[in-house]
């Protein structure tokens, strides 16, 4: 069995190199990311507006400064003292009414792109195939549509908005200081090598550092997943090993502990040294400027605003060093949203498509071949983030030395269902590994009539049921409905048409009304208890203490397996399909239940087309027709009567699981 939930794995870098997206993959990206802001285009142009004020009001400070220094208090101006005064009030006020008025129009720009590309990406994620979920991990998914999403909102609404507003702010403050005076200029820009020298140094130690700690909360996370899911914990009180478990998550929170430390002290010593850089500075600037002050060459003002202007110049000439890397991190999280929008659908749907109604429940194979083929231009790809510790190699439990695709079972690139795995179970001597899943598989039925399968596990059962909802596609032949290859109609339709109900029964998180409404969002609740009473769980249901309110856990986990097969059976009879799908939807009920629900069933596939994976034998002998299925093929077929008498697979198979049963009916 692959491990393959979200719980299981975590994902860390093992290098250091950083991936750069070329200029000619950034720009195609920017310009997909300018379509995505268009709707936004009228925010976008007020709050650029908003930076240009705000980053003019600020330059005016430093000028108000001077003139108090060189003007009003040397004339003894009262009164312009007063106004000067009052405009060094007045301008933070402004530029704080402007700043809020920019931060909505920044929210509004970035929460409608992160809204779009979210749908954009749950609506495609909706439309993929079962062969995509297969063989993609749950986490990654959930990766790409909050951290990735989020990720790209950054992109917009922080990174973007940062950058333009640190270039002009650069951009205004050098021309106002080259204006006072150039030769101060150029002193004051001496030391911008030593901010690329200390962003260099102590950032590379940073990210170091910041990789170290993903790594060891992705240990920490994966401990965490593995034994607080309902599987986890029930295995951990099962076998006594909670201590265990608690000095094993100790000892990767004290990891977690010491680096987040390291990180923060190494922060510190960036933030120093950035400091004294800027200390330096402003100290050439004022010994510098104070000896021309002493020559008369200009005023005290003059060197009080410089000083001022140093302090906006360097903020933002430190954080455009930093730009590239930063740029490069939002563009890559756009590039994994927009890989997942991107990815081409394995099953379509024609513009022409066909809308099935009136569907008679005439179901025909011809000549059906399917095999599990991995496509890796249908799946999503790794992808390394400049400045961040992801995504390359799976551990388990934080063992960093198993690699990714070892505790997988993968035979010729293909993962099958449950039923239909490569497994090691044979009938008469042989095992069902193979290549081909189904080959050449051709048969009718007719509507109304209700079909069992019979065969070994792995034979292909349930890949064939698969091919009616059209969950895969053949790779050779076709499946027809009433004539119409499947092909050729609506998936909607289709879906309309088809009630399934399978041997591992999926419930959300909520009520049992809710859970059955999803088969029939306008189902009254006289239907409701309808399909509930016909699946004998309607008495179950109301001795609870919130009736059909009650919710029934994650993934229902506060039900038996009965019952939570008898809800699946009621939420099918609430669809009322035409074709009936069931893996063996008895299976876990008791003899009473069984009974019950077996005489439910008769009353519902009446006039409609059943297909029924049987496992018991009271289906079988109530089949019309059965196919035997081995090794991908229809071996044989008939009456249960008819098969007994040709001694062949379907009697083997008797003997050994269905004799015992047959003596106690």
């Amino acid at each position: 069995m692959g491990y393959r939930g979200s719980g299981w794995f975590t994902f860390v870098r093992d290098d250091d190199n950083f991936s750069k997206l070329k200029r000619e993959q950034i720009w195609p990206l920017v310009k997909r990311v300018l379509r995505y802001a268009r709707p936004y285009q009228t925010q976008i142009v007020l709050m650029l507006l908003a930076i240009l004020a705000t980053t003019g009001l600020q330059l005016l400070t430093p000028l108000i400064f001077r003139e108090i220094i060189d003007d009003a208090l040397p004339n003894q101006d009262v009164t312009r003292l007063n106004l000067l005064a009052f405009g060094l009030v007045l301008i933070p006020v402004v530029s704080g009414v402007i700043r809020i008025a920019q931060r909505k129009l920044n929210a509004a720009v970035g929460e409608g792109v992160i809204y779009d590309l979210r749908v954009s990406v749950f609506t495609h994620l909706q439309r993929m195939s079962m062969n995509f979920f297969v063989n993609t991990r749950t986490g990654e998914l959930i990766s790409r549509l909050n951290n990735d999403v989020v990720g790209a909102q950054q992109a917009i609404s922080s990174t973007l908005v940062e950058i333009v507003t640190n270039i002009v702010t650069v951009v205004a403050t050098l021309v106002v200081m080259f204006t006072l005076e150039w030769r101060l200029t150029l002193l004051g820009l001496l030391v911008f090598p030593l901010f690329i020298f200390a962003a260099r140094r102590l950032g590379t130690r940073l990210r170091e550092l910041a990789r170290e700690q993903m790594q060891y909360n992705a240990e920490m996370n994966a401990m965490a997943n593995e034994t607080l899911n309902i599987g986890g914990a029930l295995l951990v009180k099962l076998f006594g090993r909670t201590r265990n478990e608690v000095e094993r998550f100790s000892g990767r929170a004290v990891q977690v502990r010491d680096i987040g430390i390291d990180r923060a002290v190494a922060g510190s010593q960036f933030f120093v040294l950035i400091s004294l850089v800027s200390v330096i500075g402003t100290g050439l600037i004022y010994w510098v400027g104070g000896h021309l002050v002493l020559n008369g060459v200009f005023t005290i003002g003059t060197i009080v605003a410089f000083g001022s202007y140093l302090t906006q110049l360097y903020g933002p000439l430190q954080s455009l060093t930093n730009a590239p890397v930063t740029f490069a991190t939002s563009m890559v999280s756009f590039e994994r949203v927009f890989e997942v929008i991107d990815l081409p659908l394995d099953i379509t749907e024609k513009p022409d498509a066909i809308v099935l109604d009136n569907v008679r429940g005439e179901l025909v194979f011809e000549n059906v071949d399917f095999k599990y083929e991995i496509d890796e231009t249908h799946l999503l790809h790794n992808f390394e983030r400049p400045g961040r510790a992801e995504n390359v190699r799976a551990v388990l439990s934080g063992d960093f030395s198993r690699r990714d695709g070892q505790h997988e079972e993968k035979t010729n690139g293909r993962h099958q269902p449950a039923d239909d795995a490569q497994s090691n179970d044979s009938i008469g001597g042989y095992s069902q590994v193979r290549e081909m899943a189904l080959k050449n598989i051709s048969f009718k039925i007719e509507p109304g009539q209700l079909v069992a399968l019979v065969g070994p596990s792995g034979a292909g059962k349930t890949t064939m049921t698969y091919l009616i909802p059209r969950l895969y596609d053949p790779t050779g032949g076709r499946v027809l409905l009433d004539g119409h290859d499947l092909r050729d109609v609506t998936l909607d339709s289709l879906a309309a048409q088809i009630g399934m109900v399978t041997q591992e029964t999926h419930l959300f998180h909520d009520t049992i009304r809710t859970n059955l409404l999803y088969a029939n969002l306008d189902a009254s609740d006289e239907q409701i208890v309808a399909a509930c009473k016909a699946a004998n769980i309607h008495d179950f249901i109301t001795g609870l203490p919130d009736g059909y309110d009650t919710i029934v856990g994650e993934r229902g986990y506060r039900l038996s397996g009965g019952e939570k097969q008898r809800i699946a059976i009621a939420r099918v009879i609430l669809k009322d399909p035409r074709i009936l799908v069931m893996d063996e939807a008895t299976s876990h009920l008791d003899s009473q239940s069984e009974a019950l629900i077996q005489d439910a069933l008769k009353t519902v596939m009446e006039g409609r087309t059943s297909i029924v994976i049987a496992h018991r034998l009271s289906t079988i002998l109530a089949a019309d027709r059965i196919f035997v299925l081995d090794r991908g093929e229809i071996v044989e077929q008939g009456t249960h009567d008819a098969l007994m008498t040709q001694a062949g697979l379907y009697a083997q198979l008797y003997e050994t699981q269905f004799k015992d049963e047959r003596e106690m009916i």
